[in-house]
């Protein structure tokens, strides 16, 4: 039992998200009549700034293109760099812990909708939660939105008054592409340093959304995976991708921060599509 500040949050928060991270990829392998998941556990070495590993599922299938599911638990020190970009790394000398699920899945039928999720909890001289997710279809089907919407609504509900407003605005302020001047797809929601009076009130929460996803997600991908589609329908999904990784490469915090970590590079760029076109 460590005697650090929210030592046992931490414990408990990586716990459900590895365990999040196995339901998640069973229901997605229940689409896919021969494709399962790669694992590929990773670890820095001892010495390294950066303790701690994870696991990295991939699966490439009929259904999903390229999905990939990953866990990670990690501690250590933040560069230099990254200290000024972290609340609370400063006052920590850049000592931190993270741990966390993260999720991307690109779809073969351009009907069925790119999904993110990530859900994360973070410790420097504070300690919150953040995550959120996100729907980036091709075709938008108001059906698909509204049930997506609904079920991150109920999860937000039972946390705050006004919070599904708050995070879906912030949501539609972060997945947005300055440049191009267009957002990334449908939005859903988005919190970072979720730190109320209540820790475990913030861990409900995000546990809710994590549930809440895998409830949702997998009943847009059965009712639209199996629709027609022709040449020009799978070009303009590819097209769309490239929106995907401009936002993923130049904006994404996820991005960013596994780069300042010196995390493992195939788990932060797994977002990547397998096919893109410009």
């Amino acid at each position: 039992m460590s005697d650090e500040p929210d030592a046992d949050l931490a414990e408990a928060a990586g716990r459900y998200f590895r365990d999040l991270q196995t339901r998640i990829c069973a229901a997605f392998e229940t689409f896919e009549p021969a494709s399962r998941f790669e694992a590929r556990p990773w670890r820095r070495p001892e010495g390294h700034r950066l303790q701690g590993g994870g696991e990295s599922r991939l699966m490439r299938g009929e259904v999903f293109e390229k999905v990939g599911v990953n866990f990670s638990h990690v501690w250590g020190v933040f560069s230099e760099q990254a200290r000024a970009q972290v609340a609370g790394a400063e006052a920590s000398g850049g000592r931190f812990l993270a741990c966390g699920i993260s999720l991307v899945a690109h779809m073969t039928n351009p009907y069925v909708p790119a999904v993110h999720m990530n859900l994360r909890y973070l410790r420097t001289s504070r300690a919150w939660f953040g995550g959120g997710t996100d729907l980036t279809p091709t075709f938008p089907f108001d059906e698909d939105s509204a049930e997506f919407h609904a079920a991150l609504r109920a999860a937000c509900d039972t946390y705050r008054p006004e919070a599904y407003r708050e995070f879906k605005e912030w949501c539609d302020r972060y997945f947005y592409l300055p440049h191009r001047h267009e957002p990334r797809g449908i939005g859903g929601i988005f919190f970072d340093e979720l730190a109320g009076p209540d820790p475990m009130a913030d861990f409900g929460f995000v546990q809710r959304v994590g549930e809440a996803f895998l409830g949702v997600y997998p009943r847009l991908v059965a009712r639209r995976k199996d629709m027609s589609y022709d040449e020009a329908a799978r070009e303009k999904l590819l097209y769309k991708r490239g929106r995907y990784v401009e936002f993923n490469l130049v904006y994404d915090r996820g991005t960013k921060f596994g780069f300042q970590t010196d995390a493992d590079p195939e788990a932060y760029l797994m977002s990547l599509p397998p096919l893109v076109r410009w």
